[in-house]
């Protein structure tokens, strides 16, 4: 009998080894999340037609995760390889691997199901609502020469000159920091011009955050731009998720249909029924104001320059929905084409801001 009872001692081990092993099997991967790279593109300025393959892996992946990339160029991250397929999935080996455009830096994050990622962004997204993992790396070889950064001095304030590429309105808008200047009297110039087939913008940020308090924008006159020509004075956070920017916006277009109204105040997001107002403003000069404080976010048009001795009232408007909080946000004051209007923009196009004020 012992000869039996030994083999099935034996037995029995060895079962509740093969049983260990494969419940170690089973098991889900418990390291801590973390992705790395195994091949990087080159460093380089980039472009819509320079892609190359980018991969790596990722560890502590839970199913339904998957990867989004980035690649960095004129200040901007870009998601990619493009905006209508923002994910990367992370195969059963734990590797990743996709297309970029070339950037100056790359980005990989790890993100959860249901993660909604920003196309564009100032700054990464960091660990945490959704990000579980992150890294970011240079593009390998040397880096291109990167031009200087323009900046005006406008209304007492240092303006940094937008370059990068953006998608404005649903459509992609280029940028050239010569259509932004300041005359001899210190007021803002912004242009529309044509370069080859593209419509090249203007843009201005300020480069520090005010917070809650009075914005308020004296424009000489806005009557004479074309449907699709938008002018848009907004706070905007460059670090926050797509439908959380921080974004109040006065935009005077009529979005490229010749029957719209060519003004409206917008608390983002704008598809919320309630957090958009449009009306018509005048020709000549307006004065633009919001009053921005906790909960509450006050929009106003007055025809005429502030300090007027019969201002007249064009429209005012008050939000107390889904006014955002103030935190990282700036003034930004731009000048674009909206690329899916149904009237095309035709002729350039110019707009000047006599002064910008804030009052705390």
């Amino acid at each position: 009998m012992w000869p039996c009872k030994r083999a099935t001692a034996q037995w029995a081990s060895l079962s509740v080894v093969c049983f260990l092993l494969a419940s170690c099997g089973r098991h889900p991967d418990h390291s801590a999340p973390n992705v790395t790279f195994d091949r990087v593109p080159r460093a380089d300025i980039g472009g819509p037609d320079k892609v190359d393959t980018i991969q790596g892996h990722a560890a502590g992946v839970v199913p339904g995760q998957q990867i989004v990339l980035y690649a960095k160029s004129e200040e901007i991250w870009w998601i990619q390889p493009y905006t209508d397929k923002p994910f990367t999935k992370v195969e059963r080996n734990s590797t990743w691997k996709n297309q970029t455009h070339l950037g100056l830096e790359y980005a990989a994050l790890l993100v959860d199901p249901g993660y909604r990622p920003p196309q564009t962004t100032e700054m990464l997204p960091p660990v945490g609502a959704g990000v579980v993992a992150e890294k970011v790396v240079e593009g390998t070889g040397p880096p291109p020469a990167i031009p200087p950064v323009k900046t005006l001095h406008f209304s007492g304030y240092d303006w940094t000159v937008r370059t990068a590429g953006s998608y404005r309105g649903g459509s992609h808008n280029s940028f050239d920091s010569a259509n932004a200047w300041t005359d001899e009297k210190g007021a803002l110039h912004l242009s529309i011009t044509k370069h080859g087939a593209d419509w090249m913008c203007s843009e201005i940020r300020l480069a520090r955050s005010l917070g809650y308090g009075t914005y308020r924008f004296t424009i000489r006159d806005a009557s004479h731009l074309e449907p699709s020509s938008v002018l848009s004075m907004s706070t905007w956070d460059g670090v926050g998720a797509e439908d959380n920017r921080r974004e109040l916006d006065i935009e005077i277009s009529r979005w490229g249909n010749t029957t719209n109204e060519n003004a409206q105040y917008v608390v983002q997001p704008y598809y919320i029924p309630v957090n958009i107002a449009r009306f018509t403003v005048p020709a000549g000069v307006l004065t633009e104001s919001i009053h921005w404080e906790p909960g509450r976010a006050t929009f106003s048009t007055v025809a005429g320059s502030p300090g007027a001795s019969i201002p007249r009232a064009v429209n005012e408007h008050v939000f107390t929905s889904g006014v955002p909080s103030a935190g990282g946000d700036a003034v930004r004051i731009n000048l674009y084409v909206f690329g899916k209007g149904q009237v095309p923009q035709k002729q350039n196009a110019e707009i000047v801001i006599d002064k910008f004020e804030y009052l705390p």
